[in-house]
Formats: C-alpha cells, structure tokens, sequence
C-alpha cells in the first residue's frame, strides 16, 4: 500500500468559503503531478447536535503516493504554492504516518532543512535542497 499524506491548509482571518478556494486551488495543482492523487479529505461525522461545517474539513486534503519521489514532488510543489504571492498568513501541515512538518513563514533556509529531515525519514534519499545545506 502507498503511504498517505494529509495536507491540511490554514490562512490567517479567512472563512470556510475562503478555506474551500484555496483547497480547491492547491488540490488542482497537486492533481498535475503524476507521482499523486489527490482528494479531499473524508469528512468525520459531525457530533450531535452540531452546526454547519467544520472549517478543518474543507481544508484537509489525501494524497495517495505512488512511486518513488511521490513525496518530494507533493512538498516541493506545496512550498511553490505557498510561496506564491498572498497577503494572509498561510499554513500547510504535512502529514505522513503520524510525522508532521509544517510549513510556514518560516526563512527559506530554515524550511529547506526542515523539509530535508521530514524527506529523509520518509524517502530513501531526500534532495539537498540548497548547496552546501546541512541537515
């Protein structure tokens, strides 16, 4: 079986309609890769009693891997992604087997190397991705 990866999308001040635009965006992106397929993320049963739709729901996408490098193409292409002009704050975690990296605001530098230590526990061998970066 391919490992799954769960990608959950967070963007400071904005609202479930906003969250579901900018799911829909990255999920069409992702689907151009060939190492993934990618869906939304099953929804939980809401409690009883509860009202409308959860905003972590909307935002949350499964990406089935398949082959190798699946992983590196699916974080490479949301780190374009975020890294694309908006205002907002945005968030994306990663998730693979209950290991998480979450990608932010943080400095390139520092999101390379956290990106090639989450890759390396995943991948056989993850991309170095600065000259010269250490892990």
């Amino acid at each position: 079986m391919e490992p799954m990866v769960h990608l959950t999308l967070a963007e400071g001040g904005s609202d479930q309609d906003r969250l579901d635009q900018l799911t829909r965006l990255l999920r069409d992106e992702l689907r151009q890769l060939d190492s993934a397929d990618v869906r939304p993320e099953a929804a939980h049963p809401a409690p009883p009693g509860a009202r409308g739709v959860d905003a972590t729901t909307v935002s949350t996408l499964a990406v089935a891997l398949m082959g190798s490098g699946g992983l590196t193409a699916v974080v490479t292409a949301v780190r374009a992604w975020l890294d694309r002009g908006h205002v907002a704050p945005r968030t994306i975690r990663v998730e693979v087997g209950g290991d998480v990296l979450e990608l932010s605001g943080a400095t390139s530098a520092e999101q390379d190397r956290l990106v090639s230590l989450f890759l390396g526990r995943h991948e056989r061998e993850a991309p170095s991705w600065t000259a010269g970066a250490q892990p």
